[in-house]
């Protein structure tokens, strides 16, 4: 089995940057692969002179020689797939045979935004901050077998399987959000359409794989949001509804784990998330609002302002742990330019306890403080820097500081939104992942 491969991981809470690193890496492998989440995922790509916004197709697509797939482990709301599919192709991008669906990915339904409004607005002063677009409660109805699953779609039939799940569904869905109800019949009627535009796109995404892999092809795994918005070991229960981290690459799209081969965490050199939940770095009033215009921190899928923090060690120990990281990318390192003197937490103080583990309970981490470190800034441009060695002495000692507080290399560093605008450290082992025009 190939160890070249190589799984994408967002380690801090999403919006890493992780889309310009799978598609700076994608033309060194075959095959893309997302494996979890749906589109509330907004991978943001800088390329031939436009900006490129990716929900549910995977982040290789810009690449013509790439073949991209979407596991099991993601939800699809055909709507969103479709519109987004319709936009790439007005922008000159042809996903056709390039794109292809585990037959096995469960169908975001338009009852499921119904009852995650509801679920939310029953949430009163303790929201989630979910982004309302039925991810969660297709998840949920994934967990509870009463999903609705691609390969369902080929019987349309008025007594087939399908139709009885979507009846009971939709009777439910009447019962709990009032208002208009929904007809189970519209809705097959609607699923038939679907399918006839899907059915091309629709394999086992685990069957090509694995012939994949066994080709020797190389395959790079993509995952949505990040390993603190994981459903088991993120901000519980601030989290998203899927496995962000390393383990749902095996169960969202049917490998085995020594067919991960590397691991690269994706993480800004400073902290961001969106919606509800603790932080413990966070940055309030001008300081807080000064990152996020610099660093345009504005959720690529809702357009929500992102929460801004210092850089968090403990975060990012926590999922070099989890992930077994075996490099990091660090993005959006120019955002600091301006920044007199740079901040990392290092450890919490939570009452009369130091540590520097993450909590369990997320009342306990919200109670926390951060334990900072002060570096002095470089009040230089490091912005459309390419070299390492090229950038200001103290961004490279801020670089050097992370890798010792993570235990993990950087190998990539990012000083803009463009593609180009990468350093990439040949002495560590990104180099076995890189283009051959790289």
């Amino acid at each position: 089995m190939p160890t070249d491969n190589l799984a994408v991981i967002g380690a801090q809470w999403g919006d890493e940057g992780k889309g310009k690193i799978v598609d700076l890496l994608a033309p060194a492998f075959s095959v893309v692969a997302r494996y979890q989440g749906g589109h509330n995922a907004g991978h943001t790509v800088h390329a031939r002179g436009r900006k490129f916004v990716l929900h549910l197709v995977p982040s290789g697509i810009l690449h013509a020689d790439v073949t991209c797939l979407i596991g099991n482990g993601v939800v699809v709301d055909p709507t969103a797939l479709f519109s987004e599919l319709d936009q790439l192709v007005a922008e000159g991008i042809d996903p056709q045979g390039r794109l292809r669906i585990s037959d096995r990915a469960h169908v975001i339904l338009p009852y499921h935004r119904d009852l995650e409004r509801v679920a939310e607005q029953s949430r009163g002063s303790r929201p989630i901050g979910t982004t309302s677009r039925g991810i969660g409660p297709a998840y949920e109805d994934k967990a509870a077998r009463r999903g609705v699953r691609i390969v369902d779609l080929a019987d349309t039939s008025d007594e087939g399987p399908l139709a009885q799940t979507l009846r009971a569904n939709v009777d439910a869905r009447n019962r709990l959000c009032g208002g208009g109800a929904v007809s189970w019949l519209e809705a097959l009627a609607d699923l038939g359409r679907v399918w006839a535009r899907l059915e091309p796109m629709v394999t086992d995404v685990s069957s090509y794989l694995d012939d994949a892999i066994r080709a020797n092809q190389r395959v790079l795994f993509e995952g949505a949001q990040g390993t603190m918005l994981d459903v088991d070991h993120g901000t519980y229960p601030f989290v998203s509804s899927s496995n962000g981290s390393i383990g749902g690459v095996c169960t969202g799209l049917g490998v085995g784990p020594s067919a991960i081969g590397r691991v690269l965490g994706i993480v800004k050199a400073y902290t961001t998330r969106v919606g509800e939940g603790p932080l413990p770095t966070e940055l309030n009033g001008d300081a807080g609002n000064t990152l996020r215009e610099s660093g345009q921190e504005y959720g690529a899928s809702t357009g929500r302002p992102r929460r801004c923090g210092w850089f968090d060690a403990v975060v990012a120990r926590y999922a070099a742990r989890i992930n077994g990281l075996d490099a990091l990318a660090l993005t959006k390192l120019d955002v600091l330019d301006s920044v007199d003197e740079v901040n990392v937490c290092v450890g919490y103080r939570c009452g009369d306890q130091r540590t520097t583990k993450m909590p369990a309970d997320p009342a306990v981490l919200a109670r926390c403080q951060p334990e900072y470190e002060t570096w002095p800034g470089w009040s230089a441009p490091t912005a459309g820097v390419r070299s390492f060695d090229a950038l200001p002495s103290a961004a490279q000692r801020y670089v050097a500081r992370l890798e010792e507080l993570t235990g993990v290399p950087v190998a990539i560093v990012s000083t803009g939104s463009d593609r180009a605008d990468t350093i990439i450290r040949t002495d560590s082992v990104v180099t076995t992942w890189l283009p051959a025009s790289a």
